[in-house]
């Protein structure tokens, strides 16, 4: 009966967020639109299988589990050196001081039944096996992020349940620090101390209780620099400063650094491949070479091919393009071109080297042409919103909502909270989806994923109805296959050969083929 009255309470609030009278016909097409299935009250544990971290360094995990609370959790094998609240399901401690493959297993149960998962901890030098999750504040807040505004996204992430799917992030985007020259109190004053350490603004007063705050929950902080005098913001950049900023990184807490080229192209004496990997080769010893683990996000936008050598100078994750929030849309909405041009990467991504298209603009979210206007809905149909998802989780993409935390609504999180659609993401084998097809109408991305099945999306480019098909011969399968809707988590049944489905306009059918 609960699961009857949540999955009421998920339409209504639709309804209400529509924010008008709705008829018999309008609420039974929102009815319609949400894809995703509520999750099941039994538990289970979500998330990668997965898990990179550097020898002896601090290891935070929360384990990503749906299903009715409370829940206890257990853990088969893990290192003495590392422990489990069984109420909060948070690993923590210290990483085993020896490079190796840790395998536990992990147990989750409540009062109507239990769950087990093969976990394998990695300790080595990858830290991102599968795509990074979480929440970038940028197209929210734009230039004034606070303190406030940190914490309560956090606190969303947990009272929301997309921790429990494994989004883990909470990175501070631009304007942090303290600006030069500006005439705003909380933002004025000395940009560093004498020993050329930085400050942050007047909206930060304490990053360390910042990050505690964050790591309380189990989640991680991602924190934003450039390697230029200034950054895009024209706040205080990290140029001549770069060692002393690693070290505050790591004192504060932080657990990413999105590392944005901004001013420093100015000091680029050409665009030649060994002056952008400069300030990325500099800045990558430096935090790699920290007692702590920061991922870095390369963020240039793919000057000089940066997927070809973004790993080798520390990066784990890197920017293929420009903001997508500044791409115009025509017939189709700026996230299709920005998906086009990332797609075609997939031979530089995998384990710890994913290629980044940039956040997800659906909710309530920022325009960036338009940055001192409140947060709006987002202007993408239903279909458009399920195929940005999908396109991104084929692609492997780091998978960062930058919508409003504070403003979710239950259709935003139909898309951003289905596990077998985040499975395909996390995937352990670490493949970018391969485009199998792309014309005027369609777009066919594939998957190969680490249990033999392929997951494919079959997008309509066109403005009406149309039937997509894919042939196994395109897939490397032979013979029949349990074909699955993803999005819809239910089968399709048995197809030999191909498969075929009619798919509206500007939407997708998302599925995933067993042998």
């Amino acid at each position: 009966m609960s699961r009857i009255v949540n999955y009421l309470a998920i339409v209504f609030s639709v309804v209400l967020l529509s924010g008008s009278y709705m008829s018999s016909s309008a609420f039974a097409q929102v009815v319609s639109e949400l894809r995703t299935p509520l999750a099941p009250e039994t538990p289970r544990i979500n998330g990668p299988v997965v898990y990179g971290v550097r020898p002896g360094h601090p290891f935070l995990y929360r384990i990503p589990c749906t299903g009715l609370r409370p829940i206890r959790f257990f853990v088969q094998g893990l290192p003495a050196s590392l422990k489990v609240d069984q109420s909060s399901g948070i690993i923590s401690g210290v990483a085993p001081a020896a490079s190796g493959n840790y395998p536990v297993t992990i147990e989750a149960t409540n009062k109507l039944g239990k769950v087990f998962r093969k976990f394998t901890i990695v300790a080595g030098d990858k830290l991102s096996l599968t795509p990074q999750m979480g929440w970038n504040d940028w197209y929210t807040h734009y230039e004034h992020p606070t303190d406030g505004d940190i914490r309560a996204a956090a606190d969303a992430m947990i009272s929301s349940g997309m921790a429990d799917y494994g989004y883990q992030f909470i990175d501070i985007d631009d304007a942090w620090e303290r600006k030069p020259g500006s005439d705003v109190p909380e933002l004025m004053g000395p940009t560093r101390d004498k020993d050329g350490a930085i400050f942050s603004n007047g909206r930060f007063p304490d990053m360390k209780a910042l990050t505690d705050y964050v790591h309380s929950y189990g989640l991680k902080a991602g924190i934003y620099s450039s390697p230029g005098p200034l950054t895009c913001a024209k706040f205080e950049g990290s140029y001549g400063h770069e060692a002393a900023d690693a070290q505050r990184i790591s004192q504060w807490g932080f657990d990413l650094l999105k590392y944005d080229m901004c001013s420093y192209a100015a000091i680029l004496k050409d665009r030649s491949v060994p002056e952008l990997e400069k300030p990325y080769i500099e800045m990558g010893m430096l935090l790699h070479d920290l007692n702590r683990d920061v991922v870095m996000n390369l963020c240039e936008y793919g000057w000089g091919d940066v997927w070809k050598w973004g790993r080798a100078v520390g990066g784990s994750s890197w920017r293929t393009t420009g903001d997508l929030g500044w791409v115009k849309g025509n017939s189709l909405p700026g996230f299709y071109a920005v998906g086009f041009a990332n797609a075609s990467l997939d031979a530089y991504a995998g384990p710890d080297a994913w290629n980044d298209p940039d956040y997800i603009l659906i909710g309530t979210v920022g325009d960036a042409r338009k940055p001192k206007l409140p947060p709006q809905p987002s202007h993408l149909t239903a279909g458009e919103q399920y195929s940005y998802m999908s396109m991104w989780s084929l692609m492997a993409s780091p998978l960062f909502f930058s919508g409003d935390m504070t403003k979710l609504d239950a259709f935003t999180l139909n898309v951003l909270d289905n596990s077998e659609v985040i499975d395909i993401d996390q995937d352990a084998l670490g493949k970018q989806g391969k485009i199998i097809r792309h014309n005027l109408q369609e777009f066919v991305l594939a998957k190969p994923l680490a249990d033999g099945s392929v997951a494919v999306g079959l997008f309509n480019l066109s403005s009406a109805s149309h039937t997509i098909s894919v042939d196994w011969k395109d897939l490397g399968l032979t013979g029949p296959a349990k074909v699955r809707d993803v999005w819809r988590q239910r089968d399709f049944g048995r197809f030999s050969g191909k498969f075929s489905s009619s798919v509206a306009a500007h939407d997708v059918v998302l599925i995933r083929l067993h042998k």
